[in-house]
């Protein structure tokens, strides 16, 4: 962790950071505002998590990150930039949905680049399966969106797979979301693009 995100940690986390809480997320209260939740899983360093925000002052965005210095990294683009739009909770996605996000309340889930997992024997260990994507469904409001992407194309056929199974959800295309029409780009994916590496996003809608 650099210097400037162990700062940010120290000096700007009791203002961003939610403390995980057993009890449904008051995020009115939090915002100070009624508005469109969005939740990202998995933030990393928070470039497009910040850029999101930014670009849509009309939402209200929660990140769920466990790694400490994606969420200095991100603390330190929410204060440069002003964002009163985006708070952080560092606390296991499956338990924060479990008990902090309550059944139907959110406008989108964001999952961009999960750990692909390569090897057959770590399949496994992939965030996109189907009891985490029937969790999410039903975090959703009717016509909430769930967009996932990745630039490994054999966890983009699973997860289409997963998410083609989901009775709760529907593709909004017909196939392959174009990428970056939802999303910026990250600096991960432009380095991926350079080295001929394809990306695929899947938007799904919830019924």
């Amino acid at each position: 962790m650099g210097p400037g995100q162990a700062r940010a940690l120290q000096t700007l986390a009791p203002r961003w950071v939610l403390p995980f809480a057993p009890q449904p997320l008051d995020a009115a209260a939090v915002f100070g505002r009624q508005a469109p939740l969005v939740v990202e899983i998995g933030f990393g360093m928070g470039d497009a998590t910040a850029a999101i925000a930014q670009a849509h002052p009309q939402n209200d965005y929660l990140g769920l990150e466990v790694h400490p210095p994606g969420v200095g990294a991100l603390l330190q683009k929410i204060e440069g930039a002003g964002l009163s739009n985006l708070r952080i909770v560092m606390h296991d996605a499956v338990e924060v949905l479990d008990a902090m996000i309550a059944p139907g309340s959110l406008a989108g889930v964001n999952v961009f680049f999960p750990d692909p997992w390569h090897k057959a024997r770590h399949h496994k260990r992939r965030l996109i399966q189907p009891p985490f994507v029937a969790r999410l469904a039903s975090r959703l409001a009717p016509g909430g969106v769930l967009h996932c992407a990745t630039d490994w194309q054999p966890y983009a056929e699973q997860m289409r797979e997963v998410l083609e199974a989901e009775p709760l959800l529907r593709n909004t295309v017909e196939g392959w979301a174009e990428p970056g029409t939802r999303r910026p780009q990250t600096k991960f994916e432009r380095r991926g693009l350079r080295l001929g590496h394809g990306v695929w996003d899947l938007v799904y809608a919830r019924r």
